[in-house]
């Protein structure tokens, strides 16, 4: 069958996006082609593939993500930006409730991040704290604690935004010791129910966009992708373990860096419902066409059928800057 598809980002975190609407493919189907789309080896290359799904009653469209090994997340708020583009493009609207695999999220077009960046506005919560909504099998609570039989003598909080995360804040970001961990978590112990998103974080002073003058810096090993450049799930816990442990305020505005860009986040903390929200880009750098076959996996050429080269150098302003 032929798809077609954008090649998109948020954060750097880089998708294949697909109008799935009117498309009739199994889970099985959808996590071949995931996996053969997303092989930084193969014709395109990505953390992962976003699917526009139709809306409901309570809902004006829906999302799906199959990361790069085929499994599927709860959610993914940096893929969730280009999806909210794309059903705003679709409808013409410019605001939405979105469906998303066990939660929901409001979605709005946001005044840009930076000039030519388009920017989309979501919230998401309430964040759980509870370990077993997290999927760790140790007694509650964890937040700020080391964890027993996790192979690290860090101080973790654990969350679920729904998909589980352990975030640590540290004074500089170990890549190495991140990598092994997040290896570690991936193997699927018998500490973790279904694996875990796993971040460092540190706090930087001084930025002049943030309320509080401070901004944080999140790198995440990500379950199914590995380490990424920006897990938007992994920002907002981590502004929400900020406001948890003290670190920063709730209520405010932040910047929140990653190797792939930065967004401005905000976590409202108990009084607001543990609600988080987001405001990031939406990058479409390009538009293509695939012959794939759902059976097998097995792709042909990748015909671009569209650049967008205006945004990719938006963005990469923005990213300067």
């Amino acid at each position: 069958m032929e798809l077609s598809f954008t090649k998109c980002h948020g954060s750097g975190n880089d998708f294949c996006l697909i109008d799935s609407r009117d498309l009739d493919l199994d889970d099985a189907s959808w996590g071949r082609i995931a996996r053969t789309l997303c092989d930084r080896a193969g014709p395109v290359g990505a953390d992962g593939i976003l699917l526009l799904t139709p809306g409901d009653g309570a809902s004006d469209f829906g999302m799906r993500v199959v990361n790069a090994d085929g499994s599927e997340p709860e959610t993914c708020l940096n893929g969730l930006r280009c999806v909210a583009r794309a059903g705003f493009e679709a409808l013409g609207i410019d605001a939405a409730r979105v469906r998303l695999k066990t939660s929901g999220a409001e979605v709005a077009r946001e005044v840009e991040l930076a000039p030519g960046v388009y920017t989309v506005r979501e919230t998401v919560g309430p964040v759980a704290t509870d370990p077993a909504a997290v999927g760790i099998r140790v007694a509650p609570p964890v937040i700020e604690a080391a964890v027993p039989g996790l192979p690290s003598d860090r101080a973790f909080t654990a969350l679920a935004m729904p998909n589980p995360h352990l975030i640590a804040f540290v004074e500089k970001v170990d890549v190495a010791e991140l990598v092994a961990l997040g290896q570690w978590c991936e193997a699927g112990p018998e500490l973790l129910v279904d694996r875990a998103n796993v971040s460092f974080v540190e706090v930087r002073g001084s930025d002049p966009g943030s309320s509080p003058g401070l901004a944080l810096f999140v790198q995440t090993f990500e379950r199914g992708v590995g380490l990424t450049n920006a897990c938007g799930t992994a920002m907002a816990g981590s502004v929400h373990a900020a406001g948890l442990t003290g670190r920063l305020p709730f209520g405010e505005w932040l910047t929140v860096f990653n190797p792939g860009g930065r967004v401005r986040a905000r976590a409202e903390g108990p009084a607001g419902g543990d609600r988080v929200t987001i405001a990031g880009n939406a990058t479409f750098e390009w538009e293509g066409v695939v012959e794939v076959d759902p059976a097998t996996g097995v792709a042909g050429a990748v015909r671009v059928v569209r650049r967008r080269g205006d945004e990719v150098a938006a963005w990469e302003g923005a990213v300067r800057n």
